[in-house]
């Protein structure tokens, strides 16, 4: 994994505590940071972690930029330094009625056309303030907090790592990620025991790759461990994985198949004579090199067509196309009862629909003595799969939880729980397999 920034890479900025997912699909990317526009030209080969400045580009509207590394962050502006020269003893005579700054709108407005950086900027504010000098330290360092924010002027590039993500999308959209909090989905991992050891089961519906990404960096690098990934849809969502920018090697242990699909292969190859006796149909594939650029899959007994007679046209092509596919899905439908077959070291469901069917269905692929865990936002969704399993005796130690994380700020002389959070982050059935 490069150390540096390349073109296809998947990057995290940080403006201040705003971070967003970007793909760096080729030197004229441009992402969005609210109403400004920044060019990702200038990042290439650069180490990730790397700060740059907001410089506007030339012929361009004001809120366009283009980046200019700078050595150490320690070059950016410090602006309590620069700004805070006396202080007041406290607030009570200061009124907030809208007159306290000079500056018109229309001023400030052209004040951010002219001036060559934010620090500027907010130093004309400061000074143009009537009320900023009898303001205690405390709120003077907030009034440039908020003018830190909207006027910031750099920008951090980091590479992509599962806390991150995990962030991004929580703040972006919980329910695209079923709600999975990050402490969640650390207590996920932890109670199912993924290691790099051993074949895991995953069913989830839609976490944007979220689940797979973060139990294929559980499973490691060098190790033969295997993660079958069940999903509900045609095709499985793995933004999260492409992020993660795992090589080719990682992300061949992922098999990620329809759920519905797999069992449905699994039961027709696998049956049970009248003795109880289980015996396998095993249909061989065959990988036959065609002269065109992909090759073909073909069922014993299929012969090729002669390449002289052969379709050569727009729909013959796209036949070949689907063709290929089907029989990649099938292959990797057969890779997943393979994995069945020899059973798995833990089980995770992380559904949006109610997951005791999915149980059920799961259950019979999982060694026994392994862990299980399930996820639900519902607290009566599992209480109901914790009464069904008590009865059935097939799951023993079982314990509903629930998260409840609370972010604290700490700083010099004032700690204090964030004003606004999150809360709960659903619920978590654990148990272990009996039979």
């Amino acid at each position: 994994m490069a150390d540096t920034i390349k073109v296809g890479d998947y990057l995290v900025i940080k403006r201040q505590k705003y971070t967003k997912l970007q793909k760096f699909s080729n030197l004229d990317t441009v992402v969005h940071l609210g109403k400004d526009q920044i060019e990702l030209r200038c990042a290439e080969n650069h180490p990730y972690h790397s700060t740059f400045q907001l410089l506007p580009k030339e012929g361009r509207n004001k809120r366009f930029y283009v980046l200019e590394p700078i050595a150490t962050a320690s070059e950016i502006r410090n602006l309590k330094q620069l700004l805070i020269k006396e202080s007041g003893t406290d607030n009570r005579n200061i009124v907030d009625d809208r007159n306290t700054q000079n500056l018109t709108t229309e001023e400030i407005l052209k004040l951010r056309e002219e001036c060559e950086s934010s620090s500027e900027v907010i130093g004309k504010l400061v000074e143009n303030s009537k009320s900023f000098a009898a303001k205690t330290e405390y709120s003077q360092e907030k009034y440039l907090k908020r003018k830190e924010k909207k006027y910031f002027e750099y920008v951090q590039i980091k590479r992509p790592t599962i806390r991150l993500i995990a962030d991004i999308y929580w703040r972006l959209d919980a329910d695209k990620i079923l709600g999975v909090r990050f402490d969640t989905l650390s207590q996920i991992i932890s109670y199912s025991g993924i290691c790099g050891v051993g074949n895991f089961l995953l069913y989830e519906s839609g976490t944007n790759g979220l689940l797979p990404a973060a139990f294929l960096n559980s499973l490691g690098v060098n190790t033969e461990a295997k993660l079958a990934h069940l999903h509900p849809g045609n095709v499985a969502q793995k933004q999260a994985l492409l992020a993660m920018g795992y090589p080719a090697e990682q992300l061949s242990r992922c098999i990620s198949v329809n759920i519905y699909s797999v069992l449905r292969h699994y039961y027709q190859e696998t049956r049970k004579d009248n003795d109880g006796c289980i015996f396998t149909e095993n249909t061989e594939i065959k990988l036959v090199e065609n002269d065109c650029e992909n090759s073909s899959l073909t069922e014993p007994g299929e012969k090729r067509k002669n390449d002289s007679t052969e379709d050569h046209g727009p729909e013959a092509k796209q036949l070949k196309l689907a063709e290929v596919r089907k029989q990649q899905w099938e292959l990797e439908n057969a890779a997943g009862c393979e994995l069945m077959k020899e059973k798995f070291d833990s089980l995770v469901i992380v559904a949006k629909e109610h997951p005791y069917n999915i149980i059920k269905s799961l259950m019979p692929f999982v060694k026994p003595s392994r862990p299980i865990v399930v996820f639900s936002t519902v607290k009566e969704i599992m209480l109901e799969c914790y009464t069904e399993l008590k009865a059935s005796a097939s799951v023993t130690y079982l314990r509903v939880t629930s998260n409840w994380m609370r972010p604290y700020q700490i700083l010099p002389n004032r700690t204090h729980p964030d004003v606004t959070m999150s809360a709960n982050s659903g619920y978590l059935l654990t148990g272990y397999t009996i039979r």
